[in-house]
């Protein structure tokens, strides 16, 4: 990737034909026409969400003289960029000097960019500014922007897909996925984690249609018009869940639902049959992570390992042992009855304590309780051995 530090770009270069919107809240261009300041995919200003407490900083800086930071831009063709970092710091500076917002003077008086003292003026759009022009291949671009420090609110992965694959694929996206006002939101943050506006229901979207592959998916469809696929695999996704799951937990929120559907959705389920067990093992004091239940109950009810049962504690084990190992010194057998019914050498081998598990006797699964009745101690073997039958 070719990267060309510009400091030759002043403030009042920025800020040449620079316009805001303030109905959408955003800064959208400058350099006389040739950058745009916030692409489509890029997030709204947020510098004056705080009470312009943000923005206020970026001019005070300015006038003390401080730095405020590198800022990107990606090259798009001859004579026009896009800002991919720097979009909140220049949109601050646009907009002061367009009086959008004032500042105190020394005397504490709000003072807007035309009326303060002729020599901060100077000082403000005379200010150069460090800017790297990035340009080359979609991945080097997407490389290079996940290992910079970006300064003030850090993009995360999707923002910076979105920059990276930018086109009216991700204009239509965002548009239904990162809009909070969707009515389908508060449905959708029952199974998906994060914010619309912070792009984390856009991101589990494309990662459940492209089964993980995100980038390469974003950038086969790039120039597409439409999102019919994105949203109707993400909307199957979303049925299907609530059609087998009828009851609402907590712990459904961000689990890996687009994988589940590929592994799952052709099988038949009873929501009724499926409802009551998600109770009884809601119910189940021994089961330590109720996130497995779900995928526990779409797989058969057979992978215990999902739902980390608890296990014996310590005293338990030691008082068992102390109990069976007794039993079987007295009739020379094992302390393992595994051993003991075999016919080899082990048949009368007495185990110590940390060769040995803990295991029910009749497992979790079918009913066996967690407890001092339900538990003996099995040499490793054949305890491994054992498994779940």
């Amino acid at each position: 990737m070719k990267t060309i530090l510009k400091t030759d770009i002043t403030v009042k270069d920025i800020c040449e034909g620079f316009v805001y919107n303030e109905l959408e809240g955003k800064g959208l261009f400058g350099l006389s026409g040739k950058l745009t300041i916030q692409p489509e995919y890029q997030r709204n200003y947020i510098y004056a969400s705080d009470g312009g407490k943000r923005e206020i900083a970026v001019i005070e800086s300015i006038l003390k003289g401080y730095p405020i930071g590198l800022i990107y831009f990606n090259k798009v063709s001859k004579d026009n960029f896009e800002v991919l970092d720097g979009q909140q710091r220049i949109t601050s500076l646009g907009r002061f000097v367009t009086d959008k917002f004032a500042i105190k003077d020394e005397n504490g008086m709000e003072q807007y960019f035309s009326g303060i003292a002729k020599d901060k003026q100077d000082k403000i759009l005379k200010t150069k500014l460090l800017i790297y022009e990035c340009e080359g291949t979609e991945s080097e671009i997407k490389e290079w922007f996940r290992t910079i420090n970006i300064a003030g609110v850090p993009l995360n992965n999707q923002e910076l897909l979105n920059a990276v694959y930018s086109g009216p694929f991700v204009t239509l996206s965002k548009e239904e996925f990162s809009n909070s006002q969707n009515a389908n939101i508060q449905k959708w943050s029952t199974y998906v984690s994060g914010s619309a506006n912070r792009q984390e229901f856009l991101e589990c979207a494309l990662n459940w249609v492209s089964r993980g592959n995100v980038g390469d998916y974003m950038s086969s469809h790039r120039n597409d018009k439409n999102i019919t696929e994105l949203k109707t695999y993400f909307n199957s996704v979303i049925d299907w869940v609530s059609s087998v799951f009828t009851d609402i937990e907590s712990e459904m929120k961000g689990l890996e639902w687009g994988r589940l559907y590929e592994q799952y959705h052709k099988k038949v389920y009873d929501p009724a049959k499926v409802s009551a067990e998600v109770k009884k093992l809601y119910g189940d004091p021994y089961i330590k992570n109720r996130k497995g239940i779900f995928e526990y109950i779409l797989g058969g009810s057979i992978n215990t390992k999902l739902l980390e049962v608890r296990i014996f504690d310590d005293a338990t084990k030691k008082s068992v042992y102390a109990v069976q190992t007794a039993k079987a010194e007295k009739k020379g057998k094992s302390n393992c009855s595994h051993c003991a019914i075999g016919h080899d050498a082990n048949k009368s081998k007495i185990w110590k304590l940390d060769e040995m598990d803990a295991d029910h006797v009749t497992a979790w699964s079918k009913g066996g309780a967690t407890s001092v009745k339900n538990c003996e101690m099995l040499c490793k073997t054949h305890n491994r051995a054992k498994g779940n039958r």
